[in-house]
């Protein structure tokens, strides 16, 4: 049998570690969340979670990262299949709202980030995920002259709080339907 390497060894410790972090933020919360819980989940030692992070926070900031990944790629997954610019836009906003359906995503991402992370680094994290892709879809729906040309910055600022928003309301159980139609309304 081969012997796994220092480097896979500290990778699946914080992957696991990530893991369980996810199901126990999910389920209590970032302030009831408790480190022991969450390395008993990872079948670590607390120790082992205080070496890979420098706390909960940090934790919470992987599990975020983590999930803001993972978003990437379903809404890149799912917008490939399309190739109208306007039916991309459609694809992407549709992955985004299956994973606010997802009550995991839901708690961490729309609920607890914001007042956990504070408005700075949300935003931070927004802008190396989400706000990328909603200007390089605008951005090839305005070149494509299905929209309107305008600033492509603000106009997805606006667009990614207007969806965040739509997140939380259906996270909450708001009619679906509704809520996609309405943003596809403000292109």
């Amino acid at each position: 049998m081969l012997r796994r390497t220092q480097e896979e060894r500290t990778e699946a410790t914080r992957a696991a570690l990530i893991a369980a972090g996810r199901d126990v933020f999910a389920r209590d919360g970032y302030t009831d969340a408790r480190t022991a819980e969450i390395s008993r989940r990872a079948q670590v030692t607390r120790g082992a979670l205080y070496h890979h992070f420098d706390g909960k926070l940090d934790l919470f900031r992987a599990v975020h990262e983590a999930l803001a990944r993972d978003l990437v790629a379903a809404v890149t997954r799912r917008a490939a299949t399309e190739t109208d610019p306007l039916a991309v836009v459609a694809a992407g906003l549709g992955a985004f709202l299956d994973h606010c359906e997802d009550p995991a995503f839901a708690r961490i991402a729309l609920v607890d980030a914001p007042s956990v992370l504070g408005w700075a680094e949300l935003r931070e994290v927004d802008s190396r995920y989400a706000l990328g892709l909603v200007e390089a879809a605008l951005s090839t729906a305005m070149d494509a002259g299905v929209l309107r040309r305008q600033p492509v910055r603000p106009l997805a600022h606006v667009l990614v709080a207007a969806i965040a928003e739509a997140g939380l309301m259906i996270a909450a159980g708001g009619d679906r339907q509704a809520l996609e139609a309405a943003l596809l309304s403000l292109l």
